[in-house]
């Protein structure tokens, strides 16, 4: 790829919620609605970069945070500090620092899993959300760990990801190059749409069981000679990830799935129904959230659009950057003017 590398606004700080945020910040201070961007695991703001660039441009004040645990932003040692609660908090105390009334919030991968909890608990602070591959899903009937391995095995990542030995962490934290050689590409060109699950997502992922999705494993025997999946980031890109990571290891964001137990068991009294204008981007060949994991969606967000993103894995806004950007900003003015 000969792209040059899109330069990040300048890293700032806020203290929210307890901790020690940074965050970028791009656009007019004058526009009305932001829009704030949430990444996913494992990443940070940067994976944003395309958009802050696109949206600043377009006139919309944006605003990128590396979320608790990743980048810049403190690592709590208490694994409950990074529950639903707290990461959905940190984004109100990032508002609160800047003087933000409502905002637009979008989420990729993790990040959309906290942008659809905002309005269900801080509805004052939203105007909108926008899910990039991350369907909203309706509570699930008992602890999603269990139904995950009951579907998936413990294989799974997210299952290993429950190991008080924190086997995974060590994996990953000894080999971050290779996890993100492993991680950034391109699936293979699909003859046809990624198989669903059987039956309704579990715990809001729509993935075949018959996906291997032991990710620890895959990355500690991976040989990237014999990877023949496209690349999507350029060596410099791929460098402030691995450097990035290379400080704050993986655990912090590792945290956010062991929460997924405590984060079903204190959402009980939680109405699951979003009550803002919503707009769901799908990736054609995200093989771990399908777009058929959206089904249903309409139940539980009655004001929702979708839109599918062609020839797109997993990494949306950094595969098909500029169709992802366009969308946020034609459904921006369309909906708030």
């Amino acid at each position: 790829m000969a792209h040059a590398m899109i330069e990040m606004p300048p890293l700032q700080y806020a203290q929210v919620n307890g901790i020690r945020m940074g965050f970028y910040e791009a656009g007019p201070k004058t526009d009305k609605l932001p829009v704030v961007l949430c990444h996913g695991w494992p990443e940070i703001a940067f994976s944003w970069r395309h958009q802050i660039k696109a949206l600043s441009e377009a006139g919309v004040r944006v605003i990128a945070p590396d979320q608790r645990g990743y980048g810049a932003t403190d690592r709590p040692e208490k694994v409950e500090d990074y529950d639903i609660e707290n990461l959905t908090a940190d984004l109100v105390g990032l508002l609160d620092h800047l003087k933000i009334d409502k905002a637009i919030f979008v989420g990729h991968d993790w990040g959309g899993f906290i942008v659809w909890q905002m309005p269900l608990r801080h509805p004052s602070r939203v105007a909108g959300v926008i899910g990039v591959n991350t369907p909203h899903t309706p509570r699930t009937a008992s602890d999603p760990i269990g139904l995950l391995r009951k579907r998936y095995g413990d294989h799974l990542y997210i299952a290993q990801f429950q190991d008080p030995e924190r086997r995974a962490d060590k994996i990953f934290d000894g080999n971050i190059e290779k996890t993100f050689d492993f991680f950034m590409r391109k699936p293979m060109p699909q003859k046809k749409a990624p198989e669903a699950g059987e039956g309704p997502p579990a715990a809001g992922l729509g993935a075949s069981p018959k996906l291997n999705m032991a990710f620890p494993q895959m990355v500690a025997g991976y040989d990237n000679k014999l990877d023949p999946r496209e690349k999507i980031l350029s060596p410099e890109e791929m460098q402030v990830f691995v450097d990035a990571f290379k400080v704050s290891g993986f655990t912090g964001g590792i945290n956010w799935y062991r929460n997924m137990t405590r984060n079903w068991e204190r959402s009980a009294h939680i109405d699951h129904t979003v009550r803002v204008p919503s707009l769901m981007i799908m990736a054609e060949n995200d093989a771990v959230l399908p777009p058929s994991s959206c089904d249903g969606m309409e139940n539980i967000v009655p004001d929702l659009e979708k839109y599918l993103i062609r020839d797109s894995g997993h990494w949306t806004q950094q595969e098909q950057p500029g169709e992802v950007s366009a969308k946020i900003i034609e459904w921006r003015k369309r909906r708030f003017g």
